[in-house]
């Protein structure tokens, strides 16, 4: 499978499920914000520039229609760094499994790694992962960050990532 197609499969799902409303049980409502850590691959697929990954998020608890605020930094071996904010969606199937799509712009300085043709860059993300009872969850997560075309050269890259979130009332307190 061409990572042409990857790209396209993971539109079409995060469309699909943004215009399915993805119904929220009783359950799913009472998610708190989340701190994420999430450790990994940097271009691990195209394996042209492969470095070390690491992130951090925060995810909004509170909803407005089926989408969720949330905001991060990520950072590579190499010295890379991507800021980004933008919207997710939650997918639940029970009270355990829980699918995650995002989307959100940021700006991407490669330092000594891989140049993806712009300052903008856009992150699309999906990630699978398990929640336990006070609302933490432990998954896996793949990004896909790329300028859409709007710089010169657009060779996009993956992630693929290992995520914990917390809430965020854990952390700090309530």
């Amino acid at each position: 499978m061409t990572v042409s197609a990857i790209r396209r499969i993971c539109a079409a799902v995060f469309c699909v499920a943004a215009l399915a409303g993805a119904p929220v049980a009783a359950w799913a409502e009472d998610d708190p914000t989340l701190f994420t850590f999430q450790g990994g691959v940097f271009d691990a697929i195209q394996d042209d520039n492969t470095a070390g990954a690491f992130a951090f998020e925060v995810r909004g608890g509170e909803r407005f229609l089926i989408f969720k605020p949330f905001g991060g930094m990520m950072g590579t071996s190499d010295g890379a760094f991507h800021a980004y904010g933008g919207i997710l969606t939650d997918i639940y199937f029970g009270r355990r499994i829980v699918l995650t799509f995002g989307f959100a712009p940021g700006v991407y300085a490669d330092g000594n790694g891989k140049p993806l043709g712009y300052w903008l860059e856009f992150r699309s993300s999906g990630e699978l992962a398990y929640r336990f009872d006070d609302r933490s969850r432990i998954g896996l997560m793949v990004n896909h960050i790329s300028n859409a075309d709007i710089g010169d050269k657009n060779p996009g890259t993956e992630i693929l990532m290992l995520s914990y979130s917390t809430p965020l009332s854990k952390i700090f307190g309530d």
